[in-house]
Formats: structure tokens, sequence, C-alpha cells
């Protein structure tokens, strides 16, 4: 791709389909002047601060004035560091993909995929990980691939990395100070303090790399498990939790033969929920198999959801798992919408899957038992990104230490730490080639 920034760019930045508001965004010097030139309105006083502009437009072929609102920010202030404008338009398609034809008859160019975001990543607004956090956002499949998305496109990753590079150009340039002194009896950093900096942003980078490791783990989130006899309504409840049908719900007992997974937010955790197979004393060959991976997941569990049929008394086996103490366990009563026939459990959570009473309430009961949890540390395809780089400046800081120890020579120190830099600057976009930048924009979908 050649990455022409003197043009102006324009694309539909709304959602395909109807809706109440479309969005045609323009960047580039002749942002301003190309909507000048088609809507009505003032734009005399969009020199030198943002404006919202009330204008419409003869859309061509529709023979009528088209009400519009124009977001005008005339300077590097913008989202991409140039002239940018979007214009809020009636949400119907074929009108705004008439003004995105006009708009380019007028000057601008359509955009390419990806391009508003590389135009801010060039324009020093975002990182090179914060792009890919857009992307990331775009392509969440689930509420943990958001999550992750979010707190990169936030900073989550780009913030450290940011700090360690600081703190290796201010330890490079103490050292290099030094080298130019060299015949001065002047120490510009004593060895012991040039080692021990040298350990903080080595131990910086290697925590980044365990956090991305966890990226690729199957098992990322905390598990909260679903367990009881069979027909109590687990399957109704998780499908409640996860807010969509993934288990299948029938009245026979023994439905569910394997366990099932989701992404559900409790308060700020993201949580792995697991329908498992009702727990029987049953022989057969499936049942057994099913109940066995039931027990497994238990085990592995963080939090225990013991689940009860309230429109039924308790039976024997659910009395005796009551009375053995488990500190993970949270009681929870289902079917609460049916006429109540269950015994009462001190401190049991009562809910229904078909009413949504409360399951709000144990949310926040599984996120208070789970405590703080971290959030994954990058989308995917950032930690696949900045994994060799990440070795690669570890690599280089451990030498550089040992040289350090070893009384070594300042100029073998400071060279090591410049290959440390230039791994973290690849990672954060501050050296770049253009084949990254197309690996990584050309999978953007066009207006973003």
């Amino acid at each position: 791709m050649a990455y022409q920034l003197g043009d102006t760019i324009a694309a539909i930045a709304s959602a395909p389909g109807g809706a109440a508001r479309a969005i045609v965004r323009l960047s580039g010097p002749a942002a301003t002047s190309v909507c000048a030139s088609l809507f009505s309105g003032s734009f005399e006083q969009c020199e030198s601060s943002a404006r919202v502009i009330a204008s419409s437009l003869r859309v061509d072929g529709l023979g009528a004035e088209v009400p519009a609102m124009l977001y005008v920010w005339p300077n590097s202030r913008s989202a991409t560091r140039e002239p940018l404008v979007e214009v809020h338009l009636p949400g119907s398609p074929p009108v705004a993909q008439a003004v995105l034809q006009m708009l380019c008859r007028a000057g601008a160019r359509p955009a390419a995929p990806g391009e508003f975001t590389l135009r801010a990543f060039l324009g020093g607004r975002i990182d090179l990980t914060q792009a890919e956090a857009v992307l990331g956002v775009i392509e969440a499949e689930d509420d943990a691939q958001l999550a992750a998305a979010l707190a990169q496109l936030a900073g989550g990753l780009a913030a450290p990395l940011s700090e360690i590079r600081m703190g290796l150009l201010e330890l490079l340039a103490e050292l290099e100070a030094a080298l130019d002194f060299a015949d001065e009896a002047i120490e510009f950093i004593p060895r012991q303090q040039l080692i021990d900096r040298l350990a903080q942003c080595g131990s910086r980078l290697a925590a980044l790399r365990e956090q991305l490791a966890g990226r690729f783990d199957a098992v990322d989130w905390p598990r909260a498990v679903l367990t009881g006899m069979p027909n109590v309504g687990k399957s109704r409840l998780f499908n409640a939790l996860a807010g969509r049908d993934a288990a299948i719900v029938a009245d026979q007992a023994g439905t569910t033969r394997d366990y099932l997974t989701a992404q559900v937010v409790c308060g700020d955790n993201i949580v792995e929920l697991i329908d498992t197979a009702g727990l029987e004393t049953t022989e057969e060959t499936v049942a057994a198999t099913a109940q066995r991976h039931a027990e497994a997941q238990a085990l592995q569990a963080r939090v225990v959801l013991f689940c009860l049929d309230a429109s039924r008394p308790l039976i024997p086996w659910e009395q005796e798992q009551l009375s053995r103490p488990d500190p993970r366990r949270l009681v929870v009563f289902t079917r609460c919408d049916l006429p109540r026939r269950g015994d009462r459990v001190p401190g049991a959570y009562v809910t229904s899957a078909v009413t949504g009473e409360g399951l709000a309430a144990l949310k926040q009961a599984i996120a208070e038992r789970l405590g703080a949890v971290q959030p994954r540390a990058a989308v995917a395809t950032t930690a696949a990104r900045c994994r060799s780089s990440l070795e690669a400046a570890i690599a280089a800081l451990d030498r550089a230490r040992d040289l350090a120890a070893g009384e070594g020579n300042e100029e073998l120190i400071a060279a090591e730490i410049r290959v440390a830099l230039a791994e973290v600057a690849s990672m954060v976009g501050a050296v770049y080639t253009d084949d990254i930048l197309d690996r990584i924009f050309s999978r953007f979908c066009i207006g973003k």
C-alpha cells in the first residue's frame, strides 16, 4: 500500500444497514473545504477551533434537502491529527452512499481499509498496540476478547512499554555521556545503580511476556461451575447468565451429556461459566462419563454454583452435600417463578431464568467471591507480533546486566541497551516498515 497522507479521504463510518443516524467521515487537508463546497452553513468560524454546524444538502437523485449535522475538527486536535469532519445524516444507506459519492466528486477520495486508524497512528495519536486493539474490538467474538481489546486500547500495554522505553533511553543517555567524558574523573551512573536499573527493566519486560503468554492459554479466566442433580434448571440458568441459548434445554433429565462454557461478565471480572451434566448415581456408560467430567470441572473451579430446584423439596443427596462445608460454594435456587415447595437454605440465592430475578445478585456474589482478577494483557495479534521482540529485548538486557556485573566495557553495555530499545520500539511502532503496517491495517474494514 502506498500511503498518500496528503489526500483527503472519506468513508461511511457507521455500521451497515438502516438506523436512526448514518455517519460519513472525512480526514485530510481539504476536509473542511470539501464539505463547505456542498453543505449550507457558516464554515468561517471553523478555522481555529472545533464546531458543530447544523446544515443541509440537496442529495443527487432525491430532489429534496437532507438535514445534516457536521462535527468539524479543523486542526491537529482531531483523532487523526489533521482536519476531520463527521457528517451525521438520517440513517438511510442510499442517502449515506449518495453523500459519500458527492464528497468524493468534490475532492475527497474513498478511504482504504483501516486508513483512518492508520493516520491516527502515523500522527502519533495512538501507538501500534492501540491500533491493533481497534481491530480487536471490531473482531471480538465474546466478552473476554472485547475486554482484552478495550483494556489494550486504553493503554494497558502501551503505557508500560512506553515507561520501559523511556527508562532505557535515560539509561542509555547517561552511559553515552560517560563515554563522551571517559577521560574525566566523573561518574555519571554508579555501576550498582546501572545493574539495578537494568534488572528492573528486564523484570518489567518479563512480566509483560508472562501476561502475553497467558493470552494463548485455553483456560485464561477463573471458572465458575454449575453443579447439581439432573433437571434442576442448570442449563436454563447457564443460558440466562450467558445471555444466549448456549445449552440445550429440555424437561427430560440428562440432556446435558458434556460440559459447555461461556464467558460471562461478573462485576469487573470475566468468568468462564461451565454447565456440567447432572450428578447422579446411575452406572450408564455415557452418564457416568459425563459425571466424571462434571466432577473434574468442579475440582478446577474457583466458584461452585450448587443448584437446587425451588419447586420441590430437597432430596437426601442434596441435604448431604449441603452438610459438607465448601468455601467455594454458592447455593442457588432455580425456578423461583414456579410455586415454592423447596426447603429454605440460609444464604441461598433465589433465581429465575424466566423472569431474570436474582441473576444480577448472583453475578455480584460471584464477583465478590473471586475478588479482583487481572484481564488479559493483549489481543492475540499483538501477542503474536510482540512475542519475539520481548524475548530479544529481555535477552539483550540480561547480557547488559551480566556485562555490568562483570565490570564490562560501557560501550558493549550501551550496545545491548540499544538492541533492547530497538525491540521495544518495534512493539509500540516507534520504528516500523510498510510491510508491518500492510499486515495490520489491511485487515480493517473501510471507515475505521
